[in-house]
């Protein structure tokens, strides 16, 4: 096979979404998503995708860019996916080795990864120097499936979709006060804004109209966001409740809220990604429906140019 990595063009975008739906079947993956992240929209992010090609048809995909948002500089980050039937002939190391110079090139000293729990990939990312850091774990749930019973809002409380707010800033707020201790090896720091709103407003796959809050007192005081294909795939994105208004059950509320919602739509599949040492979140999961049908781990390489 004739192997060549090059930079994303525009041309490449359904060969990249149909890497990504083979290699993260469960996961929200469009066209619309793909364009608007390689179009520089967070311009903080500084995010890039370079493609590999066998025989001049792409078969791999690296994303990268800064972690912005940490409060430790010269972060970045590498994701891979090269198409199941095409692994094992170089594809995915011309690729790392490709996009670990990109990172260089923007300053970053730490690069991280996501990573599949399957043995060839710990093993790819073994020898590359790459050390394992905090698990993830993927969960399934099919919206067929009926609900359990739905909670019962407590007095003074309103359930409201994200296109129901006049103003998006008190969900920025809530997402702000919910994320301080947001489980995960890497810390971030608050973000302004008018970068929220780029990088999570204005994304393609937000659907407000799904993403759920609880308002109390006229403050957002629990939220979780809903990512969808237009189609039939529903993705949760953070789902998060402000310190102040925590063990009311709220994000029960808005979680049950959000499926019925994504499910009366006619979405069919849902998915949920958690800290496997989220026992609260894992828990809540479960009451919901949701099975365990993956986890991935971060790992983390300093880079030595």
């Amino acid at each position: 096979m004739t192997l060549t990595v090059r930079p994303f063009t525009d041309a490449d975008t359904g060969a990249a979404v149909e890497v990504l739906r083979a290699t993260h079947p469960h996961l929200v993956a469009t066209p619309a998503l793909i364009r608007w992240q390689v179009g520089g929209v967070r311009a903080a992010e500084r995010f890039g995708a370079l493609v590999a090609e066998g025989d001049g048809v792409p078969v791999g995909l690296a994303r990268t860019g800064l972690l912005h948002e940490s409060a430790e500089p010269g972060l970045g980050f590498v994701n891979l996916a090269v198409r199941p039937d095409r692994r094992g002939r170089g594809a995915g190391s011309a690729l790392l080795a490709a996009a670990e110079r990109r990172l260089a090139g923007l300053g970053v000293r730490t690069a991280y990864a996501t990573v599949a729990d399957v043995p060839a990939d710990l093993a790819f990312a073994g020898r590359r120097g790459y050390r394992r850091g905090w698990r993830s774990r993927l969960l399934v749930r099919d919206l067929a499936a009926p609900l359990p019973p739905a909670p019962v809002p407590a007095r003074g409380v309103r359930v409201l979709s994200a296109a129901d707010l006049p103003d998006p800033r008190p969900l920025y707020v809530a997402d702000l006060d919910a994320a301080r201790d947001e489980p995960g090896e890497v810390g971030m720091d608050e973000i302004g804004y008018a970068d929220w709103l780029a990088a999570y407003w204005d994304r393609p796959d937000l659907d407000r109209t799904l993403t759920t809050v609880a308002v109390v007192d006229g403050e957002v005081a629990a939220f979780t966001v809903a990512l969808t294909d237009g189609r039939d795939r529903h993705q949760s994105g953070m789902t998060g409740t402000r310190q102040a208004y925590r063990r009311r059950g709220l994000a029960r509320l808005v979680k049950h809220a959000a499926l019925a919602r994504a499910r009366a739509a006619g979405f069919r599949h849902a998915v949920t990604v958690n800290d496997a040492g989220n026992d609260a979140m894992l828990g809540l999961n479960a009451w919901l429906g949701y099975r365990p049908v993956a986890d991935q781990w971060r790992y983390r390489r300093d880079l030595r140019w």
